[in-house]
């Protein structure tokens, strides 16, 4: 067979093989007749090549005839490799692929052309990765043809086949070449409709969609409250992300400057077992990639793993292959407070670099998530150590009396505290407040709660403590006043000193409701303190009662203040009950009257004779 009709019979193959294309997508329920035909045109482009190769051999040898042979030789084989009407790749002897025929490109949904110069291992089921090698070197080495069946898995793909691997000597290259021929073991064509879409402006508009929704519930997630009061916001993200972007997300925060791994999301129906635990414990800073992000501060998509050590390695080999991995993205969290790595298997759609993009600002929104969490925990354990300070944890036993107190705080760090403590020869007790919000506020009335308290130990009246109290805190200068009132309690006697404070309430056994005189001037007004003072007797079953400024102005949802006018009614009906009933009960009085909602902080003090 001459040349001329070499190149002939190789068109009239090319041709078959389209038609048997069309009659696959023509019949798809009856592919048997079709398949059968494809290894017989299979079996002529082997003869035909043969034939060709025999051609070669009787070509008269001339000055630039072992070029121009090669040249012939090289067409042709692009020719048959081309018309092959099975999938056929050509890997050197590290596995790499150097040429794919179309019906490759057909069979793994990707681009002609887009394998080459890519690992084709790992595109081989990860179990049979290890024996496709030991196949690979053994072809090479003896020349014998091998075939075994495993699966490959690319974009999305899944096809299980039986690859045969037969070496080739390839005109023009120095080393020994494979050819490996994938034929499927299971025809299935998806139904049309489940064909993959291609891409037009309404796929496009739904893939953004999606994304933008992710960003969405993701910021969702993130602002929430709990959010910011426990440290749930990466693990909340990581969940959203394994759930319908990946089957593996791994988060490395960085502690000291050194990226550290914080939490691993496995596949749903993969079981916590070893492999789970080497990635966990894996050190990121031995994956190149996480280095990578850091430095760069950009993320990374892969669309196909070509190195497998990219992250690292644990007990059984590189953590990538013991994943299944097929593609990847890797994405700053914050600024420089971490990595995200999210991983696909190789069954499952490979990353695109619009996925990249969505990604990267789910990076930036989680690292300002954990950074405000971290601010906010950090002011809230400020704020808890200033409620610390002007509210004692537990109340003392008081001889001869029942002591009780509510502090319920407002929407910010308020100013109220109370306080109850020895005295010389008894104890004291005191209430208040500074007038204002925030942290500044609530240090000054911390201030005055430790000056009664420290003060009390050297003097026996609560107005010379007053006194000397304002004289500090007008010496201080920090332009803020103080509601207060402090008491003595000797015996059955109380001695109240009063500061600018709402007079206390004294509850009958039998219900009667009397208020003290109150007033005075607030401390840190005047250098000369102005104060109303007044000895009560406290018998068995009366209950003293003090309160904050913010029970009384607490207002309902006409704009009605609360009042001692009501204070004195709800009181009226605890009479008889222990101090804890009474401070509780008007507390629950508050609440329904003000419909919960509480503006500045509450307290309520009891102290009954018994």
């Amino acid at each position: 067979m001459t040349m001329p009709d070499l190149e002939h019979a190789l068109d009239a193959l090319t041709a078959r093989v389209s038609s048997l294309h069309d009659a696959r997508a023509a019949y798809p329920a009856d592919l048997a007749p079709t398949l059968d035909a494809a290894l017989a045109e299979l079996d002529t482009a082997a003869e035909l090549l043969a034939e060709a190769r025999e051609e070669l051999r009787k070509a008269p040898k001339r000055a630039g005839g072992r070029k121009d042979g090669t040249q012939r030789e090289l067409k042709l084989l692009r020719q048959l490799l081309r018309a092959f009407p099975v999938p056929v790749i050509v890997l050197d002897g590290g596995g790499v692929v150097r040429r794919i025929n179309p019906e490759t490109a057909r069979l793994l949904g990707s681009p002609d052309g887009y394998l080459v110069g890519r690992s084709f291992p790992l595109l081989v089921d990860v179990s049979r990765r290890a024996a496709f090698r030991s196949h690979l070197t053994s072809v090479l080495q003896t020349g014998q043809p091998t075939a075994f069946e495993t699966r490959l898995a690319h974009q999305g793909r899944t096809h299980t086949v039986q690859l045969a691997l037969t070496r080739l000597t390839m005109p023009g290259e120095p080393q020994q070449m494979v050819a490996a021929v994938a034929l499927p073991t299971e025809v299935r064509l998806p139904e049309p409709s489940a064909r993959r879409a291609e891409l037009t402006d309404g796929v496009l508009l739904l893939a953004a969609a999606r994304r933008q929704d992710l960003l969405t519930r993701m910021a969702g997630l993130l602002l929430d409250e709990e959010a910011l009061l426990r440290p749930v916001a990466l693990q909340r993200a990581m969940r959203l992300l394994a759930a319908e972007w990946a089957d593996w997300v791994i988060a490395d925060m960085v502690r000291d400057g050194i990226p550290r791994r914080s939490a691993v999301m496995a596949p749903k129906d993969h079981p916590l077992g070893d492999l789970v635990r080497q990635v966990e414990s894996a050190d990121p800073a031995g994956g190149q990639v996480v280095s990578q992000v850091l430095e760069r501060g950009s993320g990374v998509v892969l669309e196909m793993v070509d190195d497998e050590t990219l992250l690292g390695f644990c007990a059984e080999g590189p953590l990538l292959t013991a994943m299944g991995a097929g593609s990847l993205v890797c994405v700053p969290i914050g600024r420089s407070d971490g990595v995200l790595t999210l991983v696909r298997t190789h069954d499952k759609p490979p990353y695109a670099l619009a996925d990249l993009a969505v990604m990267q600002e789910v990076g930036l929104q989680i690292g300002l998530a954990v950074r405000a969490q971290g601010s906010f925990q950090s002011r809230s354990r400020a704020a808890d150590a200033l409620s610390a300070s002007v509210a004692p944890r537990n109340l003392p036993d008081v001889p001869g009396y029942e002591a009780a107190a509510v502090y319920h705080p407002g929407a910010s760090v308020g100013a109220e505290f109370y306080d109850v403590f020895p005295v010389a020869h008894g104890w004291g007790f005191a209430l208040g407040g500074a007038a204002g919000k925030g942290e500044e506020a609530a240090s000054v009335s911390a201030m005055v709660r430790g000056g009664l308290r420290v003060l009390s130990t050297w003097e026996s009246d609560p107005d010379l403590v007053m006194r000397k109290v304002n004289e500090a805190l007008v010496a201080q200068g920090t332009g803020m006043f103080v509601m207060a009132v402090a008491g003595f309690v000797r015996g059955r006697e109380i001695r109240l000193s009063s500061a600018g404070h709402h007079p206390a309430a004294m509850l009958q056994p039998d219900g009667g409701v009397r208020f003290t005189a109150g007033g005075g001037v607030p401390l840190g007004i005047s250098p000369e303190a102005e104060t109303e003072v007044e000895t009560l007797t406290v018998a068995a079953g009366e209950t003293l009662v003090l309160y904050s400024e913010g029970l009384v102005s607490s207002r309902d949802e006409r704009g009605e203040p609360y009042g001692e006018e009501r204070l004195a009614d709800v009181l009226s009906r605890c009479a008889g009950q222990s101090p804890s009933t009474v401070v509780k009960t008007v507390e629950a009085d508050r609440h329904a009257f003000s419909g919960g909602l509480v503006w500045d902080e509450i307290v309520v003090f009891a102290l009954r004779g018994v």
